[in-house]
């Protein structure tokens, strides 16, 4: 794998050219905002200096955008598809660089960031369709014209991004956004812009999209604010935290600006009396300590029968002993670095928290640095934060039911409602417990951690505003909006 200090003369992204700046218009400027160190978060290093823009800056950046959309969005579809082509065998073909960047900057182990690029790709691939999808239709009229219902590009799309998965998370709403026709302004979390900013613009420069069409603002919640309130902007794609995602939504809705919300989650992995231990085990590991349990369909709530109950935490605890955690650039781990110290410690305190109001720690529960151990929590109080909350980092919480009954009530005992997964024998009886429980996304004899580009994704309830990714009639749902055009052959008369 490249490392970020190997750079050659044929490397996409370089950090000499985005040092401390943003990028407006097709040129690197200094932001606004001034800029900031993208750390490590493995070792503490710093690898490169990143720009931030200011409230100025999302001004001009959404002036530009507006501007270039309009020739963008007239142009034909093919050649519009071509770019999005393009872009996805660029992600592939630049694959090793960006997984290297994911590595350190993110803190993915290799399997995951793999998995990222695999995804991204295939998400440029599904756009790249959507420009010559039908994009309206025929309507009946009970007067003499032709009436139509036209799908057209809302004109400048607004994404935020967080800093778990950045390219997933961001891709998914920028690569649909522009094949549709839009110009997209780009917020990564600050943490992560080379990983879900820097590499993003660069491939799609790269790939022949016009200048404008992809500006790029990285910042805090200023400028999250002025994206959202600038009038240009008519719809805002957000992946974050309920929390934040609730400013967000309140902050459009005074705006009238379209949002899509995709938030937290705490989800719920029932195993039923009929499931394979050992099978159920293998799922949950990967469910529960993937990157570090800082993904928003992790299983955070592991409903187990009474009858297995033992005997999976006992298999899961030793699984999660089993594990080795570090600095995934450096050698094979199963877990990497939690992304920050503020992260880490409220992991921590949850974990303690639920042991003094006791639960039992049968696993991990200690860090060294920003690594945290895999952890298994056994019979946590209910109104533990710990079981209840999302956790975001690598905490599995364990609880029994001795009825169907008493799982669906404790899975559905929750304001989230984004990923299920549910283990058994019987596949029919899950999915039947499953229409039981509300959940934007259901896996039977899976974990919870899915993603398919053309798969519809999305949550209910404190988990977001449903499923706004995935599919053509979802994207084109989220980034265009709906005009009834009706045509006659001579103009009609009224009786006034």
């Amino acid at each position: 794998m490249s490392t970020v200090t190997e750079q050659t003369a044929a490397s996409l992204i370089d950090p000499e050219v985005f040092a401390g700046r943003i990028h407006i218009d097709g040129h690197w400027v200094p932001g606004g905002g001034g800029e900031i160190a993208s750390v490590e978060p493995a070792t503490g290093e710093t690898l490169a200096m990143v720009g931030m823009a200011d409230a100025d800056d999302v001004a001009r950046a959404a002036e530009g955008a507006a501007r270039a959309q309009k020739e963008w969005a007239a142009m034909p579809h093919p050649a519009r598809a071509a770019v999005l082509r393009k872009a996805a065998q660029l992600w592939e073909a630049h694959a090793e660089e960006i997984m290297g960047w994911n590595v350190r900057e993110v803190g993915a182990i290799p399997p995951l960031a793999g998995f990222a690029l695999h995804v991204t790709a295939a998400e440029c691939y599904e756009a790249s369709s959507l420009p010559s999808a039908p994009l309206g239709s025929i309507l009946s009229s009970e007067e003499p014209r032709l009436s139509l219902a036209q799908q057209i590009p809302v004109g400048v799309v607004g994404v935020i991004s967080p800093f778990n998965v950045p390219l997933i998370l961001g891709i998914r709403a920028v690569a649909p956004a522009l094949a549709l026709g839009n110009a997209v302004l780009l917020k990564p979390d600050p943490r992560t812009v080379i990983t879900g900013g820097v590499s993003m613009v660069r491939i799609f420069e790269e790939a022949g999209l016009p200048a404008g069409l992809l500006q790029l603002v990285p910042g805090g919640a200023e400028v999250g604010e002025a994206m959202v309130a600038d009038p240009r902007v008519r719809v805002v794609a957000f992946t974050g935290s309920t929390r934040a995602g609730r400013a967000v939504g309140e902050l459009a809705g005074r705006h009238l600006t379209r949002a899509h919300l995709e938030l937290g989650g705490n989800s719920a992995f029932i195993v039923r009396h009929d499931a394979d231990v050992d099978k159920a085990v293998n799922l949950a590991t990967w469910g529960a300590f993937l990157h570090q349990g800082q993904i928003c369909m992790t299983v955070g709530r592991h409903i187990v029968h009474e009858s297995l109950f033992d005997q999976y935490v006992e298999k899961l605890a030793a699984k999660a002993d089993s594990m080795h955690v570090g600095d995934p650039a450096a050698g094979q781990v199963h877990l990497g670095p939690l992304i920050d110290e503020v992260q880490r410690d409220r992991v921590h305190t949850l974990v303690q928290d639920a042991v003094a109001q006791g639960a039992t720690l049968a696993a991990g529960g200690t860090y060294e640095q920003l690594f945290y151990r895999p952890t298994v929590l056994a019979n946590p109080p209910k109104d533990a934060a710990a079981y209840c909350d999302e956790v975001f980092g690598p905490v599995a919480s364990v609880v029994s039911f001795a009825t169907d009954d008493e799982a669906v009530a404790l899975a559905a005992d929750t304001e989230y409602g984004l990923s299920l997964g549910i283990v058994t024998a019987d596949a029919l009886a899950g999915y039947e417990l499953a229409t039981r429980i509300p959940s934007g996304i259901v896996h039977v004899n899976d974990q919870t951690v899915n993603d398919e580009a053309n798969a519809p994704f999305g949550g209910v309830g404190a988990s977001g505003t449903g499923s706004r990714h995935g599919g053509a009639q979802a994207n084109i749902d989220a980034f265009t909006e709906t005009r009834w055009i009706t045509l006659r052959r001579e103009p009609g008369q009224y009786p006034l």
